[in-house]
C-alpha cells in the first residue's frame, strides 16, 4: 500500500434516532466530495452498524494498512479519551498489520464557530442583529471538566464577534440548562435571545435544547450543526494533520 494515502474513518457515537446516522453519512459524504481521492468511511461505536471493528476488519481484509480514526466529537471527553482508543486497541489485535493514527477531535476551531454562525443566519438573523442579539451556546453537556471548560472558553471568544452576550449552556450533566440560560438573559434585558445548538447531529438532547429554548422563550433557535461544509472542511483539516504527523498524535499499531 505505499504511496496509498490512509483510509479516514470517522467515527461516530451513534444514537436509537435515525436522524442522527442519516447526518453523519450526509457530512461524510460532503467531504468525500470534496476530496474525490481520498477513500472516507464511516462507523458508529453504538446503536448504528457499521460498528468500528466491522469496518477495520472490512478494510483490514481489503488490503489496507494505513488508517486515520477520526473522532466525530466536539470535544475531549469519555468518548475520546476512554471509548475510542479501547475500541481500535481490541480490533487491532486481531488485525495484523494494520496501523491507526487517531485524529484529534473537532473541536474548538473557528470552522465551527463559522458554522454556528452559518444555522443562525439560516434562522433568520442577519449582521445587524448582532448588537442586540444574545447567543446562547448551548451543548448537549458532559462531566468532563476540560469538555466544559472548553465550551466556557468558545462562548468567551465568540462574544469578541459582536454578539452583545455569549453564554454557554448545557443539556445535560452540567449546569446551567439551556432554558435557565435563556431566562437569565431575558432577565438581565436583552432585546433578543437565540440558542446556537453546539452539536453535531439531531437526536435526544439536541431536541431537548430546543424543547427547553422554546419553552424558556427563545426568540431564535438554529438548527444543529449537521453537514454543514464548515464541519466537512474540518474533517479534512484534522485527517491531514494526522496522516502528515502521525508521530505527534496518538498512534495504534497491531
Amino acid at each position: 500500500m505505499s504511496g496509498v494515502s490512509p483510509v479516514l474513518l470517522v467515527i461516530a457515537h451513534g444514537s436509537r434516532d435515525p436522524r442522527h446516522a442519516a447526518t453523519v453519512h450526509a457530512l461524510t459524504r460532503r467531504a468525500r466530495a470534496l476530496r474525490p481521492g481520498l477513500r472516507v468511511e464511516t462507523a458508529f461505536l453504538d446503536f448504528n452498524a457499521p460498528r468500528v471493528e466491522q469496518v477495520l476488519s472490512a478494510l483490514h481484509a481489503d488490503g489496507v494498512r494505513d488508517v486515520v480514526a477520526l473522532p466525530l466529537l466536539l470535544t475531549r471527553a469519555f468518548h475520546a479519551k476512554a471509548d475510542i482508543p479501547a475500541t481500535l486497541s481490541e480490533a487491532l489485535t486481531r488485525l495484523p498489520g494494520l496501523s491507526v493514527s487517531v485524529a484529534d477531535v473537532l473541536g474548538p476551531s473557528p470552522l465551527l464557530v463559522d458554522a454556528l454562525e452559518r444555522r443562525l443566519a439560516e434562522a433568520g438573523l442577519t449582521p445587524a442583529d448582532r448588537a442586540t442579539t444574545a447567543v446562547v451556546l448551548a451543548s448537549a453537556g458532559s462531566t468532563d471538566p476540560e469538555a466544559i471548560a472548553v465550551i466556557a472558553e468558545i462562548a468567551r471568544e465568540w462574544r469578541h464577534t459582536g454578539w452583545c452576550a455569549v453564554r454557554p449552556a448545557f443539556a445535560s450533566a452540567a449546569l446551567p440548562r439551556t432554558e435557565d440560560a435563556v431566562r437569565a438573559l431575558r432577565a438581565e434585558g436583552f432585546a433578543r435571545v437565540a440558542v446556537a445548538p453546539y452539536v453535531i447531529a439531531p437526536g435526544r438532547l439536541p431536541d431537548r435544547i430546543a424543547a427547553c429554548a422554546e419553552a424558556a422563550g427563545a426568540d431564535v433557535v438554529a438548527d444543529v450543526l449537521g453537514a454543514a461544509p464548515e464541519l466537512a472542511l474540518l474533517l479534512l483539516r484534522r485527517y491531514d494533520a494526522a496522516a502528515a504527523a502521525p508521530a505527534r498524535l496518538p498512534a495504534l499499531t497491531a
